[in-house]
């Protein structure tokens, strides 16, 4: 008979596989390489352990990467609830999507070598982003302040903009910038 409680096994392994994807992350954020006997120790897990949960590097950095997006597509609705659709785009595109940008290039050099070795990164990842923008945008249809026609898919890819900004200048107001330049052309008045 269950209680309904957790397995305390389950939850330390959620805990450690939770543990693994963070410290990971961390050190993939500056040098996009992934040793798995130094994410043990500062994971403070047996390398064994590492293993279990990630069978080879390419697995814990798609891993990492995944992770990574759903943070980006979960903090949607909480800007949403906070500011009026327009300043939630603003601020999930400048605080969220470009920091990620600006402070994980070496997981981007990483996911550039897994992708050159084992083709396309997961969809599901991009569906996800593309499902973020969707809602981002029907907030600011539903709010008159940009036109209905707009395809999120699009607005992604004009986004991508971002990936040019230099990570050690400016670019917050390079940013500013480029969501300034994107508005005016997703807007509701053609001027």
């Amino acid at each position: 008979m269950t209680t309904g409680s957790v397995n305390p096994r389950r939850a330390d392994t959620r805990r450690n596989h939770e543990r693994i994807l963070a410290t990971a992350a961390k050190s993939l954020a500056g040098s996009g390489e992934v040793s798995f006997n130094a994410i043990a120790k500062q994971a403070e897990v047996g390398v064994g352990t590492v293993y279990r949960h990630f069978p080879s590097p390419e697995a814990l950095i798609l891993a990492v990467y995944e992770r990574e997006v759903r943070q980006l597509v979960d903090i949607v609705p909480t800007l949403l609830d906070k500011h009026p659709p327009e300043q939630a785009f603003r601020t999930w595109t400048t605080d969220h999507l470009a920091h990620y940008m600006m402070t994980k290039r070496g997981l981007a050099d990483a996911l550039r070598a897994v992708t050159s070795s084992r083709g396309e990164l997961p969809a599901g990842a991009y569906e996800a982003m593309v499902g973020a923008v969707f809602t981002l945008l029907k907030a600011n249809v539903d709010a008159g302040t940009v036109r209905a026609d707009l395809a999120p898919e699009t607005v992604l890819r004009g986004l991508g903009g971002l990936l040019y900004l230099d990570p050690n200048g400016e670019w917050r107001r390079d940013v500013a910038s480029l969501l300034d330049l994107l508005w005016r052309g997703m807007g509701t008045s053609q001027a």
